[in-house]
């Protein structure tokens, strides 16, 4: 099979140089714009402008604009063709980009390249990067660094006034908020994109990663130990930390283009080769497969003890791990198996109009979180508070799944209740869309419309407030602790991302809303734009993601910031 050769050069790009001055003079003819872009040195009064197409319509601004390196003319790429042909001595035919400072050939009617030239682009823009200093002053011997100690430093009150006005995670005098970075979809991954700009945005892992908490740089997945180089080859494994660090400082860096995550996609599929594919996957699956990802990759649980439940052994259970209590109660002799487990989110089931078993505590939890205009009015559409509800209500378990009395001694029937015993910092809230039957062998999607607070108080549906519903106040004391107190504490939350799936379960689309400094964004992919609170109130939530309003810090010997 043969190779493809390069194309031709272009002849009148050698004819020119055989018959002028090669083209590195030009450096004395460019200029570096502040971001680096090089142009043709002008007149700032001037305003070039195309001859003949001035003279046809004089109101109409010219396209990308070409100068003659012979005549100095101006012309647009229209109009190159009949400057080269008109133009009776050699040389006409090669010209320049006015504001790109890239060269042309007006004869071909495409780009030329010259490393004369681009050597002098070069020379400019690494000249305008060098400080301006006196040629006449001599340059400064080097001095040898001098270790000094560290210490720590704390703004000044003018200081702090003038890092909390231009802090770029909650400035609102710029167009748009920091971070708000469209990301190109790579082949049906609108649900690793939605997922990554909820965990772009979301607070506590977005000042982790901001911070320098986990360096890529510094990872040791990334530089492993010489000496073993077997283990050294196993080590290098894709670390998703370390490719989710990239995101953020790319989507915090000021740049608006729209980023590919193709490093990350790469990663997580090492990770999870069985789901390794273009195909369309799960939203749900996808974040917590990630957060199972980084809790493995994160390795600052070598230096705390494994707790099981208590969410300290990486970022990502400090951020979204909580505890959930299960009471299952002998309904013949009253006897309570109590078990916790630890959580990264919260399943729904979408509950439809079934407020009639509500009681009065229930419906003073819909008042509190903001529903009192909605319980009882529409029987078909469902709310957080209800699904809330239904989460946390006593059901009896069937004759199948008879609980093992320790007190009776058999088995027996009896009553389960779900509460939550420690609230995690970020709340995921995971709604059940998707329905598969194993007898009818059937799957369907279920379209209805979920309405949900933007501000939600989690009082009513934790353990203690269950807990002191089913005795009052006499409650044992070894049933309180201090991660009830502080839950009850920084019970309030605030919602800032709402991820919706559109379509059916055979082609469906995710899409991700964002509340940024009050302003909702809809982050559809590679498209970022600005939405009314109404459009996210009516589109169809699959994730939503709640954010505590003030945190509370336990006093420990080693201190450790979220």
């Amino acid at each position: 099979m043969s190779t493809p050769s390069a194309p031709p050069p272009c002849p009148h790009l050698a004819a020119h140089r055989l018959s002028s001055r090669p083209l590195r003079f030009l450096r004395r003819c460019l200029r570096v714009r502040p971001l680096g872009r090089p142009e043709i040195r002008r007149d700032p009064r001037e305003l070039p402008r195309c001859s003949p197409c001035a003279a046809a319509s004089p109101s109409t601004p010219s396209p990308r604009l070409y100068a003659c390196l012979s005549c100095a003319a101006v012309f647009c790429p229209s109009h190159a063709a009949s400057h080269a042909a008109a133009s009776a001595g050699p040389g006409h035919q090669i010209a320049v980009d006015v504001d790109r400072a890239e060269l042309f050939c007006a004869a071909c009617g495409d780009q030329v390249y010259d490393p004369d030239f681009d050597h002098a682009v070069f020379l400019a823009q690494s000249s305008s990067l060098l400080p301006s200093t006196s040629s006449s002053s001599p340059s400064p011997a080097p001095r040898k660094r001098r270790r000094v100690d560290y210490r720590a430093w704390a703004p000044d009150p003018a200081e702090f006034a003038l890092m909390s006005s231009a802090d770029p995670t909650t400035s609102a005098s710029a167009a748009a908020p920091a971070g708000l970075r469209g990301l190109n979809n790579l082949g049906n991954t609108c649900f690793m994109n939605s997922v990554l700009q909820a965990l772009l945005h979301a607070p506590p892992l977005r000042n982790y990663f901001l911070g320098d908490r986990h360096n890529r740089f510094l990872c040791p997945r990334r530089t492993p130990v010489r000496h073993r180089a077997a283990e050294a080859e196993a080590a290098k494994v894709a670390c998703l930390a370390c490719d989710l660090d990239e995101i953020y400082s790319a989507a915090f860096s000021g740049d608006r283009m729209p980023y590919s995550p193709a490093k990350f996609l790469y990663s997580w599929w090492q990770h999870a080769s069985n789901l390794a594919s273009y195909e369309q996957q799960d939203a749900h699956e996808f974040f917590i497969s990630i957060l199972d990802h980084i809790h493995e990759n994160i390795k600052d649980d070598q230096h705390k003890p494994h707790t099981q439940g208590h969410g300290d052994c990486c970022i990502a259970h400090r951020v979204f791990s909580g505890i959930l209590r299960s009471d299952v109660t002998c309904t013949s002799c009253g006897f309570t198996s109590t078990t916790f487990e630890p959580c990264m989110d919260i399943s729904l089931d979408l509950d439809i109009g079934d407020n009639t078993s509500f009681g009065v505590a229930n419906t003073k939890s819909h008042v509190r979180n903001g529903e009192r205009s909605l319980a009882g009015v529409n029987s078909k559409v469902s709310t957080l508070m209800r699904c809330l509800e239904r989460f946390t209500r006593a059901e009896r378990l069937d004759a199948e799944q008879k609980f093992f009395c320790e007190r009776c001694n058999e088995r027996q029937e009896s009553l389960k209740q779900m509460s939550i015993r420690r609230l995690p910092l970020v709340c995921c809230f995971h709604i059940k869309r998707f329905e598969h039957s194993s007898v009818k062998k059937v799957s369907r999607k279920v379209d209805h419309c979920l309405q949900f607070p933007f501000s939600l108080d989690m009082a009513p549906y934790l353990s203690s407030s269950i807990l002191r519903s089913r005795y009052g106040n006499r409650i044992f004391p070894a049933e309180a602790s201090d991660a009830d107190a502080v839950s009850e504490l920084s019970s309030e939350f605030e919602i800032f991302a709402v991820i919706t799936h559109s379509g059916n379960l055979e082609a469906g689309h995710y899409v991700t809303y964002l509340r940024l400094n009050n302003h909702w964004y809809k982050c559809d992919d590679a498209w970022v734009t600005r939405v009314e609170e109404h459009t996210v109130r009516s589109s169809q939530a699959y994730m939503l993601f709640y954010v505590q309003k003030t945190l509370y810090y336990k006093a420990c010997e080693r201190a450790a910031a979220v």
